[in-house]
């Protein structure tokens, strides 16, 4: 039986990805669009790193989470959209088995390795807002490093099992993704093997691994609001809120995102609609990071016209 497992899966030694072949005319406006994403997500997130570099008022915690939040986004975008662009322009609607494995493997990495940084960064606004005076000791040095190393660790190590059994399950000829890239829902419809322990699997960790993560933010900002309300001044209510909103309205879209991709049932096909919208939500939300923490953080504003301000002067 696993001879005849891997006779049928050596059958499929490419798939094709089938993007928005029904729409031939959009495939330049889809091309711009998505590269237009693709470059401001790169020149968003590698100025942000580059500022918290270079200006020592940002050598925090906060922004070392958020220097992991925009390496992040970078490879995020990096994993999807190079293949996607190819798609558009040139029609290269192919990618190896091993490349189709790679890009699901990393597609899923990075997507829980967000949601564990984010979980840590709500911790450090936790400490900020309620322990202030403990804040330098308690997120220390050591202590941010271990909470980003275990991020990806985690991150890297919790998807293995998902995509070790969908490379090694018998896919017998059915290799044609209707989507713009390989992910585990899509992938996972074209295999003609047993696949129900797989998803079961899925389910239960996406499902504990969410639960648990959003039930750690919300526990935290639960204890933030409470301790921001205590506070006497209208303007120090709004000195603390703005320490942690741009944060906050990173995890409403990043959470929003997630239930709508992850926890939907899925179907047997995948409509335009979908398909852009998966597109979308991965590479909007690493594009509007930079923008949010750079809009919404006084310290990110302040290093971002100090900035502009040598580069004039010079």
């Amino acid at each position: 039986m696993r001879h005849i497992q891997r006779e049928n899966q050596s059958q499929v030694t490419e798939f094709i990805i089938l993007g928005f072949s029904d729409y031939p005319d959009l495939q330049l406006l889809l091309f711009m669009s998505f590269l237009f994403i693709y470059l401001v997500t790169l020149m968003g997130n590698i100025a942000i790193l580059s500022l918290m570099c270079i200006d020592s008022r940002l050598h925090k915690p906060m922004y070392f989470f958020l220097c992991n939040l925009g390496i992040l986004d970078l490879c995020l975008t990096s994993c999807t959209i190079p293949k996607m662009l190819s798609i558009f322009l040139m029609d290269n609607k192919a990618i190896s088995f091993l490349g189709c494995m790679i890009q699901l493997y990393l597609l899923m990495t990075f997507t829980g390795v967000e949601l564990y940084l984010l979980t840590a960064m709500s911790y450090d606004r936790f400490v900020a807002i309620c322990n202030p005076l403990r804040y330098s000791v308690i997120m220390n040095k050591k202590v941010c490093v271990l909470l980003s190393a275990s991020s990806w660790l985690a991150g890297f190590l919790d998807i293995v099992p998902h995509c070790v059994s969908l490379s090694y399950s018998s896919y017998c000829g059915h290799n044609v993704i209707d989507h713009l890239f390989c992910d585990f829902q899509t992938v996972v419809k074209l295999a003609c093997s047993d696949i129900s322990d797989i998803k079961q699997l899925m389910n239960t960790l996406n499902t504990s691994l969410i639960l648990t993560c959003v039930l750690l933010i919300f526990t935290s900002y639960v204890r933030i609001i409470s301790a921001i309300l205590k506070i006497q001044s209208v303007e120090g209510r709004h000195k603390a809120f703005s320490t942690c909103s741009s944060h906050l309205t990173v995890i409403c879209i990043y959470s929003a995102a997630v239930f709508f991709v992850y926890m939907r049932p899925l179907s047997e096909t995948t409509s335009p609609g979908d398909k852009l919208f998966d597109a979308l939500y991965s590479t909007l939300i690493p594009m509007l990071n930079p923008i949010i923490y750079s809009l919404r953080n006084k310290d990110v504003k302040a290093a971002v016209k100090k900035g502009l301000q040598g580069r004039t002067g010079g």
